[in-house]
């Protein structure tokens, strides 16, 4: 089973601490799974953690979510070399791709390295919902706003360009994002930027936004686009979603 159309679910969430784990999947994760179509049977999951490095602890979290969950996970490493034999038929085995955050600059490079990033977009163009958090949203997108480089946020614009927008994330936690994305669009680096404060994610039919939705009450999306030269932003307020079943 996969998505009817190609299908992006961008975030700034998914996960949440427990009294029990160290990482929970919250609603969004739960709803890329549900974008997925899948039914009858354990979704699964495929774990990208390349901008962490593939840090094992981080994955060891990933598999105990998974578990708690009621998902099949698979972890795809590129560090030292791929674990698995056939990269493309791996991701294509898969209802959902979940990217974890980190280095977005590093992220790029790495998957070019190994082609990743033409690997998945032939798994968005065959229905796989991509999917992800900060690092692994804006890699979707034209670039945004990172801190790949060092405390000082800076722009990357050389993502894989699925959606043809800039990203924003972290947009309430993160005080210099805001300045940085009106900056980038005010000045024609991105005509457009979508962006999500943190437990909201942004739902892409195509390239097309369709839905904002949160797993935080409060929290919102935005659209800055560029007037007379200068950035204006319009607030999205997004779905709530269900509590995640546990």
């Amino acid at each position: 089973m996969t998505a009817a159309q190609p299908t992006i679910l961008a975030t700034s969430g998914g996960h949440r601490v427990s009294a029990r784990t160290r990482v929970l999947f919250d609603g969004l994760v739960h709803h890329a799974v549900d974008l997925s179509g899948v039914h009858r049977r354990r979704p699964r999951i495929l774990y990208v953690g390349t901008a962490v490095g593939d840090a094992e602890h981080v994955t060891a979290r990933m598999h105990e979510a998974a578990r708690v969950a009621g998902f099949d996970l698979t972890p795809l490493h590129l560090f030292p070399m791929p674990n698995v034999e056939d990269v493309e038929d791996t991701v294509l085995g898969h209802d959902v791709v979940w990217v974890m955050g980190g280095s977005v600059a590093n992220l790029l490079a790495v998957w070019r390295v190994h082609r990743l990033d033409a690997v998945l977009r032939r798994a968005w163009r065959a229905g796989v919902v991509l999917a992800g958090v900060s690092a692994g949203s804006i890699c979707w997108y034209q670039g945004g706003a990172t801190d790949s480089f060092g405390p000082d946020l800076r722009p990357v614009t050389d993502a894989l360009g699925l959606l043809p927008y800039g990203n924003g994330v972290h947009y309430d936690s993160d005080a210099g994002r805001r300045p940085l994305i009106h900056r980038l669009v005010a000045d024609g680096t991105f005509a457009t930027a979508h962006c999500t404060d943190d437990g909201v994610g942004l739902v892409y039919r195509g390239t097309e936004l369709v839905e904002a939705v949160t797993e935080v009450p409060g929290a919102g999306a935005y659209v800055v686009t560029r007037e007379g030269g200068r950035a204006v932003e319009e607030r999205i307020e997004p779905r709530r979603l269900p509590a995640a079943p546990y």
